[in-house]
């Protein structure tokens, strides 16, 4: 029907009319507060280029995560910072390093919380990539698939149930799934990050990681930010592989491929709004440009309507508790 007898703003009259008719939700549940973990620290470290953002203790870990549960948020990612690091990246698969203390300890202590931990390399390595190199500093597929199924299951057995595999090393997704299954931890999750652009948006996070490449960057394995169908081949290749769900990063600038992605898998899809994202909003709202409660849950509702389920966002536990009141 056309003007005057259809007339949309009826339903936009008042907030229970708008409530009503709303098309999407955005749940704590839903949320995954992503955290770093700094080895011999005496306290948090602020993080200088994420406002707001720390690396925890072991203890603060555990303090921050039990904080994130009572808000409702969903699960927790965690991002560990050795002291010492070399050209393997062998901290990795540390049974003593602070992502599995930290691991056991949330799991022993907080209730209600999905605790996963980031699996990669450049965290661990001195040269800051996510695999093995060669002499001319190539970095090599499938030596590394070895590494980082060695974290996987170390990770696993310090209490880990959600995985998230960042590196984008070919074929990561089966051989990791392999050994979880060989070493009896057929029951965790694994995230795979199919969609992760070579983007821009991660500069804050180098800083968070400590994991700036030591030289040249990380265009030759993770994906260009031109290109989606080269993403959804990635998607749909790690669902044969054993993926228990997709992530596409960073979440914002990729709006349509989270929508392409919903579209083409058969299993739930995350989207982590990272490090740049977060900045930006935060550098906005201290200006005094934007709001960043109403931006940050704006900029999440615009996830989930592209077709995420899961979301990884540091703002979890400021929206979560937000939403709950």
């Amino acid at each position: 029907m056309a003007f005057p007898r259809s007339r949309p703003r009826r339903l936009r009259r008042t907030p229970a009319l708008r409530a009503m008719v709303r098309e999407t939700s955005l749940r704590p549940e839903q949320l995954v507060l992503p955290m770093f973990i700094g080895e011999g620290q005496d306290g948090p470290v602020p993080i200088e280029a994420m406002p707001g953002v720390v690396r925890h203790t072991v203890d603060g870990a555990v303090q921050a995560a039990r904080e994130a549960a009572a808000a409702g948020v969903g699960g927790v990612m965690l991002f560990g910072i050795p002291l010492h690091k070399d050209h393997e990246g062998s901290g990795a698969w540390d049974d003593d390093q602070v992502v599995q203390r930290a691991s056991r300890e949330i799991r022993a202590q907080v209730d209600g919380l999905t605790v996963g931990a980031d699996l990669c390399l450049c965290e661990y390595t001195d040269h800051g990539h996510c695999g093995l190199l060669d002499d001319h500093g190539h970095v090599l597929n499938d030596p590394s698939l070895e590494l980082l199924s060695r974290a996987a299951v170390s990770q696993a057995a310090a209490g880990a149930e959600v995985l998230y595999p960042s590196d984008m090393m070919d074929g990561r997704i089966g051989a990791v799934r392999d050994a979880l299954d060989a070493a009896g931890h057929q029951d965790v999750v694994l995230v795979a990050h199919s969609g992760k652009l070579a983007s821009s948006y991660y500069g804050p996070f180098r800083e968070a990681a400590g994991s700036t490449p030591a030289f040249g960057d990380r265009r030759s394995y993770q994906m260009d930010p031109a290109n989606g169908d080269e993403a959804i081949r990635e998607a749909r290749q790690d669902v044969e592989e054993g993926a228990d769900m997709i992530m596409v990063k960073p979440a914002g600038p990729a709006l349509d491929l989270v929508r392409r992605t919903r579209e083409a898998v058969d299993v739930p899809v995350a989207a982590y709004q990272v490090s740049g994202e977060y900045s930006m909003i935060k550098a906005g709202a201290a200006a005094g440009y934007v709001d960043e409660a109403l931006v940050s849950m704006e900029s999440l509702l615009a996830i989930r309507r592209a077709g995420a389920s899961v979301i990884a966002t540091y703002f979890a536990v400021d929206v979560a508790r937000r939403l709950q009141g």
